[in-house]
């Protein structure tokens, strides 16, 4: 009898030592506390942005030339209105000293005149006092109001000629200019296309040359990116948005939107979008930045602050969470009722509160209602 028991319990024994070894052990789960925070209803690009700066000119000549002087290099700042470089204009500043002598000359000229025709109405004049005291013949008076009167009309062709030659000057003044290229406005030279000595020549209509110079102004930058039609029509100026940068992974940028595209891009094998303009708000962000860099935007619709929230990743289709019972060490599976939701938070307003734990890790093979898991170690 003692045996038999003993045979029993054995075999017990290996039954349950079999069923422990082929039983799983319980899923390892990462787990969320739900909290309270912020959550943003947002808008985001389609595509990666660029960097792009208001104001960018790419200079070119207007008239063909040997460059003369190079009075900048690539990365230096310059003002508005600073002489780049300059053409070969020893032939021009030749014809403008000629402008401006003749200009000279024929101011001189008129003066002189103008003089002579001054005397010649005072003389005129006391010519007729003298012959209304008959002190003067008829003819005498006539012969001086006819040189009065012609000296007027000398005086007047002198300053004639003067204007002439001012605007001869004038004329050799814009030709003489056009052998400089100047800053239309204060930046930093960015490339520069050509060397002393080198011919440079004007872009003819249609076909496109390299510029001399490409001038780039810092002070106001933008991002332009797409986006899909869809959020277009939510969008509007003034809105809030944040900007984030390849260059600086882990910082963002205020921005605030302001220009939508007036027309949609319809784009071959792409989803149709509209092009969008972000600018940076923060001055002192420029000083960091370089136009062409990659960016991403996060144009803001609406805000709800101090909600209950819980990652956007932990929710699943039909907006199901599994929320985990520490009391049973199982999942429970909960239909949630939510508000406002970006990529990282969606605003809870139903089925869970705060200091519920819920799973993350929805991609752990085997979850379902009612199985046992162990929570994951931080």
């Amino acid at each position: 009898m003692k045996k038999t028991i003993a045979l029993l319990i054995v075999i017990a024994l290996v039954v349950v030592a079999i069923w422990f070894m082929g039983r799983q052990p319980p899923a390892q789960v990462r787990l969320h506390t739900v909290a309270r925070g912020t959550v943003e209803k947002t808008v985001s690009n389609t595509r990666a942005g660029t960097v792009e700066a208001c104001r960018r000119s790419k200079l070119s000549m207007p008239i063909g030339g040997r460059v003369d002087t190079l009075l900048v290099d690539e990365g230096d700042r310059v003002k508005s209105g600073q002489v780049l470089l300059s053409l070969w204009n020893k032939d021009r500043m030749a014809m403008q000293s000629q402008a401006s002598a003749r200009l000279q000359s024929a101011r001189h000229t008129a003066e002189q005149v103008c003089v002579e025709a001054d005397n010649a109405a005072r003389e005129a004049t006391r010519l007729d006092t003298l012959l209304a005291r008959q002190l003067a013949s008829k003819e005498a008076t006539e012969l001086g109001r006819t040189k009065a009167q012609s000296s007027a009309f000398a005086c007047q062709a002198a300053r004639d000629e003067a204007q002439v030659a001012q605007a001869n000057l004038d004329i050799n003044n814009v030709l003489l200019e056009e052998t400089f290229l100047r800053a239309p406005f204060a930046g930093i030279i960015a490339k520069i296309n050509g060397e002393i000595g080198e011919y440079v020549t004007p872009s003819p209509p249609g076909v496109a040359t390299p510029p001399a110079v490409d001038l780039i102004d810092y002070s106001c930058l933008y991002v332009t990116a797409p986006i899909d039609e869809v959020d277009a029509g939510q969008l509007q100026r003034g809105l809030p948005a944040r900007i984030s940068l390849d260059a600086f992974r882990g910082d963002t940028f205020n921005g605030s939107l302001n220009r939508i595209a007036p027309y949609v891009l319809d784009l071959e094998k792409q989803a149709r979008t509209v092009e969008v303009d972000v600018v940076f708000e923060d001055p002192a962000v420029r000083e960091r930045l370089l136009v062409g860099y990659s960016a991403d935007i996060d144009i803001i619709l609406d805000t709800h602050a101090n909600v209950l929230r819980i990652p956007t990743e932990a929710v699943m289709e039909n907006d199901q969470v599994y929320r985990y019972n520490r009391q049973s060490g199982t999942l429970e599976l909960l239909s949630i009722d939510t508000g406002l939701r970006n990529w990282n938070f969606t605003e809870v307003t139903g089925e869970l509160e705060a200091g519920d734990e819920i799973v993350l890790s929805l991609d752990t093979p085997g979850l379902a209602e009612g199985v046992e898991v162990v929570p994951q170690d931080d």
